[in-house]
């Protein structure tokens, strides 16, 4: 049975959180502030972390980049009032996973946990992704979420190395949007197309020289995005 953390001062939506997602079959392990939160997630051992922004004694964000880390693998749900792009690309910057912006449905923070935690433990997934895959410039390496550009180590989030794994799987051919939500976050949505662009972002951050003009990860217009040999022309 999954084991999930629920982090937020609020003792409402942390109680509503707790009912809903407890009854949806999953243990469930509190608390009430920033300090607590990351006590907890780096002692014990839990399947996903739904982590609010603002709470006592330490912010989400400065959570966030001591769990990741501590333990680079776990999945971290944003759960927050702070709903702009800059305060998402934050949160997606501290290594998070997914973000819900308050208030917000109880049956679609269910949805984002299952396929959070499907994609975690899915053992077909997991197994295939043990191999060191290595195209053109880029290398990735599942174990530690990293990839090696020329030489170069960076070390991604848990949804940068889905994106990019995905882009390596159809190297050079464009992937459409729904193709990478569904292969990154097990379902399609259209309002979770912006997360996907901030995402991407923030990979190209990481692995292009200029993110502006990235030479990798390329915009195909209409379609969604593919990763090419550096220097090939797109329609971008």
């Amino acid at each position: 049975m999954q084991k999930l953390l629920i982090a937020d001062d609020d003792n409402e939506i942390r109680e509503l959180l707790e009912f809903d997602l407890s009854h949806s079959g999953y243990v469930v392990d509190t608390a009430k502030d920033g300090e607590e939160a990351l006590q907890k997630a780096i002692t014990n051992s839990y399947d996903l972390i739904l982590l609010d922004v603002m709470m006592p004694k330490m912010n989400g964000f400065e959570v966030c980049k001591h769990i990741r880390n501590a333990k680079p693998n776990l999945p971290i749900l944003m759960l927050t009032a702070k709903g702009t792009i800059n305060d998402k690309t934050q949160g997606f910057d501290s290594g998070a996973d997914d973000y819900i912006v308050k208030p917000f449905d109880i049956q679609e923070v269910l949805l984002r946990v299952r396929a959070l935690v499907r994609r975690n433990r899915t053992p077909e997934k997991h197994s295939e992704k043990q191999e060191i895959l290595k195209i053109g410039d880029i290398e990735i390496f599942p174990d530690s979420l990293e990839t090696e550009i020329k030489g170069k180590r960076i070390k991604l989030t848990p949804t940068e190395f889905e994106i990019l794994y995905c882009l390596m799987q159809h190297f050079n051919n464009a992937v459409n949007l729904a193709t990478l939500l569904n292969e990154v976050w097990g379902y399609n949505s259209d309002d979770d197309v912006r997360m996907l662009r901030v995402h991407v972002g923030g990979l190209r951050q990481k692995i292009e020289e200029n993110p502006k003009m990235p030479d990798y990860l390329q915009t195909v217009t209409n379609v969604g995005y593919k990763l090419t040999p550096m220097g090939e022309n797109t329609d971008d």
